[in-house]
């Protein structure tokens, strides 16, 4: 089968990446009255998520696809544009936005940012065997199966996505020996329900205030900490010469050096002298990913920078252009959706969306009874689903000083991520009657 997009060179997609968000961004700062009521509405972070989802969605732009070569066998193509942006540009954005981090004021945002995660990761557990047994009433054989083919054991990846992240969905196919043929239907699911929640997610942050006052939430600890790291920026305020800019480039990006060496490193040295780390059914296979480890590292690091002069190129625009590598970052994850995914397989993706919804509500629940601001809700639900590719994003968009709450959340859920996923699968095992 050849379902080649009309541009294949990543060369060309990165191009038509930039130039979705550089109309987003035109756009949103027009004085155009039609624009200033779009933007009311809809913020401009989740425009630059939904177009490249639309051009992929088009057969514009794809984040793979198959052709057909000229022996008339089938070749699987990747783009590279989500890998360089998640290996490149996300952790120099984490270094960025953490060079001004106060974190004292991150101290001091209490424990209800933890109290949503662990929410969060409740409400995926739970959530997997509620919506096999509510869709087992209405329609059993889309959560049955047998043997390797059972609906749950496939399911149990999804829950290992859900709460850690790649690493933890990989452990969970090989714990539960889901048949790999079938796999590809539950990685559609995770990415068309987990895309979904992202842009309601995106379209709430316009209305957080809104949010905040229904929960009754007091956020005064996180407008604080903005107000302090704001404060601190304006004071060391310049306009940035190229002497400047070079600097700020050249912090960020030997940290993502150093980071992607240590990495590699660590999870060579730990899977080859720890058997559980190189077995893929243990729940220390996590700490094999080297994803993880520089994520970790590169927030570490810039968290140790901040405590340097280095500090004063904030003043500079540091995350400012932090920033900008996590709006490529967004649009390259937009790029995964594609719309048409939805039907091709209804049932699992009802599945996902009600399970979805379980998690969904349990956080409002929560939110409502301890009054949590609906930024500690989303980033609390982003550090399970998505993880650190996508929780440093939502918290960004309430303020770049809030970026490294959303890695040290995620960073937790790599590590409960496949204890939390194998909890699910046990439950949903009994759910779906064997």
């Amino acid at each position: 089968m050849n379902n080649a997009p009309i541009f294949t060179q990543d060369t060309i997609v990165f191009g038509l990446l930039m130039l979705t968000l550089g109309f987003v961004f035109y756009t949103s700062t027009s004085s155009s009255a039609f624009w200033k009521k779009f933007y009311k509405y809809i913020p401009a972070l989740l425009m630059a998520y939904m177009l490249p989802g639309v051009l992929t969605t088009l057969g514009i732009i794809a984040p793979e696809w198959t052709s057909i070569n000229a022996s008339g066998e089938a070749v699987e193509h990747k783009s590279q544009v989500y890998y360089i942006a998640s290996r490149y540009l996300l952790p120099a954005a984490l270094v960025l936005m953490t060079l001004s981090i106060d974190l004292k004021a991150i101290y001091n945002l209490g424990p209800k940012a933890l109290i949503m995660f662990l929410t969060g990761t409740v409400g995926v557990i739970i959530g997997g065997p509620l919506a096999i047994l509510l869709i087992s009433t209405v329609s059993p054989e889309t959560v049955g199966g047998a043997g390797p083919d059972a609906v749950w054991r496939g399911l149990a990846t999804l829950a290992g996505s859900w709460i850690g992240g790649g690493a933890n969905q990989a452990a969970m196919l090989e714990i539960y020996k889901f048949n790999t043929d079938n796999y590809a239907g539950m990685v559609i699911v995770d990415i068309v329900v987990a895309n979904i929640w992202m842009a309601i997610l995106l379209l709430g942050i316009g209305k957080s205030e809104k949010i905040d006052k229904w929960l009754k939430a007091d956020n005064s600890a996180i407008e604080v900490l903005k107000e302090r790291v704001s404060s601190y920026a304006n004071k060391i305020s310049r306009n940035p010469s190229l002497s400047d800019l070079m600097v700020i480039l050249g912090i960020a990006f030997t940290v993502v050096g150093i980071a992607h060496f240590g990495a590699s490193n660590i999870s060579e040295f730990l899977t080859n002298n720890f058997e559980a780390v190189r077995d893929k059914t243990s729940a220390m296979s996590s700490f094999g990913s080297q994803f993880f480890w520089m994520i970790t590292i590169a927030t570490l690091l810039g968290i140790l920078i901040s405590f340097t002069k280095l500090k004063t190129y904030e003043g500079a625009g540091a995350s400012k252009i932090g920033s900008v590598f996590i709006y490529i970052l967004v649009a390259s994850i937009g790029m995964k959706m594609d719309l048409t995914k939805i039907v091709e397989n209804p049932g699992l993706i009802f599945v996902g969306l009600v399970w979805m919804f379980i998690h969904v509500a349990l956080l409002f629940l929560v939110a409502k009874i301890i009054k949590a601001p609906y930024f500690f809700l989303a980033v609390g639900s982003k550090a399970n689903i998505g993880g650190a590719a996508s929780a440093p994003v939502v918290a960004a968009a309430f303020h770049p000083s809030l970026a490294t709450v959303g890695v040290l959340l995620a960073v937790f859920g790599y590590v409960v991520g496949t204890y939390g996923a194998m909890l699910c699968a046990e439950l949903m095992k009994i759910a779906a009657g064997g």
